[in-house]
């Protein structure tokens, strides 16, 4: 028999068998179809973690307190930080405290996802600019003012469609009037940018957190030529503010955007293969179902194969038919897989938006048609093996 004759003879057998058909391929379809989507969402939490991290600068470097330790940073610390005499290759530095909030305005409350106390300076460091209004100044800090910048979506979950700038802003029920809303920044499916607070240092200290150490300081050197140098005149100043000698180990930690980066891109790679390696199990489930299938059909078609067996049906003809039928069914289900994969992937998932792979996707069918080679080969052989005179004898 020829090939073409060897493959209309098995698309005949999957025909008169529809339901089966399409129920073999449901395992292999949603296997392929969880691979990509799943795959698609890894690449889409790693790409969010890396723009926003790009999006912060690639000089940056963020102080924070070691756990455990007894001197925390201070305001004093950050002062020093700036010196240029002792820091030349520091460029700007901004203290940083957070506090938990709960923002109201007129009955509606929305807890904030993170609320900042520092200076003017950390909207430019941070890459953090203002769309609508203004930031507070130094002025402000000095004073203790009680004004605030706020993100976009805290413009829009408390004060919906009114305009914010110089409404008054209730923070744990302390008012405080709005003079600025953020640009949008987006979310990185791990944290909301947009969720935030910001308020001058001072203003937080008092009203919020209260009087004390500082959660972090974040130091932009003066160039991106300039972080390692930058990073080794941090780590000096502040091994002498707190007699750290020899090799007693410091009470601080320092962390640039790049480690930042890698270390979370790391992260969410390990992510995307353990996603992508229970996704692959669905497909082996379909590979087994193809092969309990497949035993049935030859068990079903025993009389059949004895005939063609004693027209002169060669073995090759009869598994090539068996290996045809599965290798279609896994084909079909890894096509429709691949399709609803990627039309799954176009929507935002748990506030990521995934991003497809052609590789992850030529991967996945690939793997499918491959599966219903490997899984339809047994059942196949058996078919082969059946002698003509025992099937015929077969009811």
């Amino acid at each position: 028999m020829s090939l073409w004759e060897i493959l209309r003879v098995a698309v005949r057998g999957l025909l008169a068998n529809k339901l089966r058909s399409v129920l073999t391929t449901l395992g292999i379809t949603i296997g392929v179809a969880a691979v990509i989507l799943l795959t698609a969402v890894g690449n889409g939490a790693s790409a969010a973690v890396e723009r926003s991290i790009a999006g912060l600068g690639t000089n940056l470097l963020t102080v924070s307190p070691a756990r455990g330790t007894a001197r925390p940073l201070t305001t004093l610390d950050a002062e020093a930080l700036a010196d240029k005499l002792i820091a030349p290759d520091v460029g700007a530095v901004a203290p940083i405290v957070t506090a938990q909030a709960t923002a109201t305005y007129r009955g509606v409350s929305q807890q904030v996802g993170q609320l900042i106390g520092t200076r003017p300076g950390y909207f430019e460091i941070t890459n953090s600019p203002v769309g609508s209004g203004a930031a507070f100044t130094e002025a402000d800090v000095t004073e203790a003012r009680k004004v605030v910048v706020i993100g976009q979506t805290v413009a829009h979950e408390v004060f919906g469609g009114a305009d914010p700038l110089g409404l008054s802003l209730q923070l744990n029920n302390i008012p405080f009037t709005v003079v600025g809303v953020l640009a949008p920044k987006g979310a990185t499916g791990l944290q909301n940018a947009d969720d935030t607070v910001i308020a001058p240092l001072s203003t937080t200290q008092y009203a919020l957190s209260g009087v004390g150490s500082l959660n972090q300081i974040v130091v932009q050197a003066s160039s991106a030529d300039t972080l390692s140098a930058a990073q080794a005149q941090v780590t000096a100043v502040l091994d002498q503010r707190h007699g750290i000698t020899g090799e007693a180990v410091s009470d601080f930690r320092i962390a640039n955007q790049q480690q930042l980066l890698t270390a979370r891109t790391q992260t969410t790679e390990t992510f995307t293969v353990l996603l992508a390696a229970v996704a692959a199990l669905s497909l082996l489930v379909g590979g087994i179902g193809i092969t309990n299938i497949m035993l049935v059909t030859v068990t079903e078609r025993i009389r059949e194969i004895g005939i063609r067996k004693a027209t002169g049906a060669p073995r090759l003809a009869i598994s090539g038919q068996f290996v045809i039928e599965a290798t279609v069914l896994s084909m079909v289900g890894g096509g429709l897989g691949a399709l609803i994969g990627v039309l799954a992937a176009q929507f935002t998932i748990a506030g990521i938006q995934p991003v497809v792979q052609p590789s992850a996707v030529a991967l996945a069918f690939g793997v499918s048609v491959l599966i219903g080679l490997f899984f339809g080969s047994y059942p196949a052989a058996r078919a082969a093996r059946l002698r003509p005179i025992e099937a015929l004898r077969h009811e």
